[in-house]
């Protein structure tokens, strides 16, 4: 499923809870952009929980982990 899609039809009628960032494709095979995208797409106007679905595996690079943890600091508040 496309995240921005999803946000497109669905974002004002539900919350999105999980798949802070992908763990299969983006966070071992993505950039650190890549990573932060998922946050640039789903936090507008709300409704969206960062929170990991899976553990993460040995083969995610450390720059991949690094971006997530700096894009929940960066994005991780509504005011």
């Amino acid at each position: 499923m496309d995240p921005a899609e999803l946000k497109a039809e669905f974002g004002d009628k539900i919350v999105f809870w999980g798949g802070g960032a992908d763990t299969q494709n983006t966070l071992p095979y993505g950039t650190p952009d890549d990573v932060r995208e998922r946050m640039d797409i789903f936090k507008p106007d709300g409704g969206f929980v960062f929170t990991q679905v899976h553990n993460l595996q040995s083969d995610i690079p450390f720059e991949n982990v690094k971006a997530m943890v700096n894009a929940v600091k960066e994005f991780g508040r509504y005011e």
